[in-house]
């Protein structure tokens, strides 16, 4: 054996145990069950073969409009208060469904040109417009609204898997979904417990700390009531837990807390569950730096009086300021243990930008995902087998030569899956059918044109040199067409689609390798210990 033949063994052996280490790794147990279970831990599979959740949702992109429009109206009030701008009022006139829209009412007619530059200097993603009777329309950039929309989109999609990567899913697919419509999609494989999952990813979990100006109440009446009909400026009503003695049959309350918050869940640096003093479940938050200094500032100031932490627009607590507090609280609030970690996962995810709507639940059971497999995978070994015959009955010796190529090219394909961490689905197993097929033109093609150069009087070294060197050009250009088609597949598909794609382009490269490279060194290998003159079996 020349040594050029010798260094390409080499390389197709080390190839055949580098992919053959990425599909089993190093099994505990050698028999076939260990075989099996070292694999499956290697190739990850998809929801319609593991079984699993799959969900449409709609971020309700208008709330994080109408956050946003809050925040500006209040910068208005601030800076019209600066300026000395006398106005009657400052509304949005349709909150639910043109929430970018801010109306200010009594603005003196001398005074639009300081509301111009206000709005140009603190509002540039908004435009200022006249109306009638002295009032004025601030209303959002087109631009800026779609921006607005679609960060919140964005932030959602982050944010959700965040939770789901806490839990532990394994290769779950969270990504944009529809056009135009905010839509999102999520493939959870192997989730066993779906009502839980759909709580924590709906769940805003925007935590917040005011100053408890009162309460608690038995009703909104109560509380107004209490306070001459009128509440004090800056403040709000918000429901509670049965904290105190107020409670009514339902055990809701109502507390009258600040507007403004003193920190925000934006403000958190991690949140872990813990217990408390008595051994009931609790939340224990740490703040960042600039948060705890906000805090250490908010808590100085009012040492004696009450704090509420908020929690999604509900009171969960009233405590009151012993001393000022730097950047470390907890949250009571009558937590299960599941339910306080739960809680703590969802305040280091962050808050959802805006709420979620539920359009498509799908839910797919573990035993359909095994029947899938179980047609998947014979529908591949049939198929394979029924290749790996006609090759041998056609072309005789030269049918291993294929047949060895064509193993070599599914041992690579299933071991780059497990190498690359790529989800294996059903549409992926036809994509790995295909790649046989491809496997077997490209074989065919090759060994038709050794069969004509033999035919035209070559020797056989001579017939096979030539038949690999035209061949190869109809090989490349099959190969090419369909990557470019697979490659369009991937990026315009969703989910399945593109583990068809991502299975069959790595497949066809794979391909390449052994039905030219392989292939090639098998014929040399077969020639170098043949006689001059002696014949290739074809068939």
């Amino acid at each position: 054996m020349n040594k050029n033949l010798g260094w390409k063994l080499i390389l197709i052996i080390a190839t055949l145990l580098f992919f053959l280490f990425g599909i089993i790794g190093i099994p505990s147990n050698w028999s076939g069950q260990g075989l099996l279970a070292a694999m499956t831990d290697r190739i990850h599979l998809g929801l319609d073969l593991k079984g699993g959740t799959h969900l449409i949702l709609q971020v309700q992109v208008n709330d994080a409009v109408k956050v946003e429009s809050d925040n500006a109206m209040e910068r208005l009030k601030e800076d019209l208060r600066t300026h000395k701008i006398s106005y009657t009022e400052i509304t949005a006139p349709d909150p639910v469904n043109s929430p970018d829209k801010i109306v200010i009412k009594g603005i003196p007619p001398e005074s639009t040109s300081d509301l111009r530059s206000i709005v140009s200097d603190r509002l540039p993603e908004y435009d200022a417009n006249s109306g009638a009777e002295n009032s004025w329309v601030i209303s959002m950039k087109p631009q800026s609204l779609a921006e607005l929309k679609n960060r919140a989109v964005a932030q959602a999609i982050e944010t959700i898997r965040n939770r789901i990567d806490q839990l532990g899913v394994t290769e779950p697919v969270i990504q944009e979904h529809g056009l135009g419509q905010y839509q999102i999609l999520v493939q959870l494989p192997g989730v066993d417990d779906p009502a839980r999952v759909k709580e924590i990813m709906q769940s805003t979990a925007m935590l917040e700390i005011r100053q408890a100006v009162g309460g608690p109440y038995s009703s909104e009446q109560d509380a107004l009531q209490q306070h001459g009909g009128v509440l004090p400026p800056d403040t709000v009503l918000m429901r509670g837990k049965n904290i105190g003695t107020q409670a009514t049959d339902t055990g809701e309350q109502w507390y009258l807390v600040s507007r403004s918050s003193a920190v925000t869940g934006r403000d958190l640096r991690t949140a872990e569950p813990g217990r408390d003093e008595n051994g009931v479940p609790d939340v224990r938050f740490t703040l960042t730096g600039e948060g705890g200094r906000r805090f250490f500032t908010f808590t100085s100031a009012h040492v004696g009086e009450d704090l509420a932490v908020v929690l999604d627009n509900k009171v969960q607590e009233k405590a009151v300021i012993k001393e000022p507090i730097h950047d470390t609280g907890v949250i009571n609030g009558r937590f299960t243990e599941q339910e306080a970690k739960d809680l703590a996962m969802i305040l280091r995810s962050g808050a959802l930008p805006a709420g979620i709507k539920y359009l498509e639940e799908r839910t797919v059971g573990p035993s359909l995902g095994t029947d899938s497999i179980r047609a998947g995978v014979t529908a591949a070994v049939i198929g394979m087998l029924a290749v790996l015959v006609f090759m041998l009955v056609y072309y005789h010796g030269a049918g291993i030569n294929a047949d060895v190529a064509l193993i070599l090219n599914l041992i690579i394909l299933l071991g780059f899956l497990g190498y690359s961490g790529a989800t294996l689905t059903l549409p992926g197993i036809a994509g790995v059918i295909l790649t046989v097929g491809m496997g077997v033109d490209s074989n065919v093609l090759i060994f038709e044109r050794i069969r004509e150069e033999l035919r035209n009087g070559k020797t056989p070294p001579s017939a096979v040199e030539q038949g690999f060197g035209h061949a190869w050009i109809t090989i490349v250009d099959t190969h090419v067409t369909t990557i470019v088609t697979a490659a369009i597949l991937f990026i315009f598909g969703t989910g399945p689609v593109k583990g068809f794609a991502v299975t069959l382009t790595f497949g066809l490269a794979a391909n390449l390798f052994t039905a030219v490279f392989v292939s090639r060194v098998i014929f040399d290998y077969i020639l170098s210990r043949k006689q001059r003159g002696e014949a290739l079996s074809l068939g």
